[in-house]
């Protein structure tokens, strides 16, 4: 897991938003947007649109239309993760 991927999932205990963890966590949208990527390929994270309740299957031809307005949460397994770390 990379400083990236553990930094995201620090702030993933509760839906935040895709503009909330840009801030909280510092990195640059783009960067941003490939480690979530990168987290939800593996199933690490899921993804919510157009609102905080309603979840979204992943879609890799969909996801960078509208992955600066989703809302994101640490699956089970991602907590796992990051609390073993």
């Amino acid at each position: 897991m990379t400083d990236a991927e553990f930094d995201i999932l620090d702030e993933l205990y509760f839906v935040t938003s895709f503009a909330d963890l840009g801030q909280k966590t510092g990195l640059a949208p783009a960067e941003l947007e490939r480690t979530l990527r990168g987290l939800l390929e593996q199933g690490l994270i899921r993804s919510f649109w157009p609102d905080p309740d309603t979840e979204l299957a992943f879609e890799e031809s969909s996801f960078g239309a509208i992955v600066r307005d989703c809302y994101f949460l640490a699956s089970k397994e991602g907590l796992l993760q990051h609390n073993t770390r």
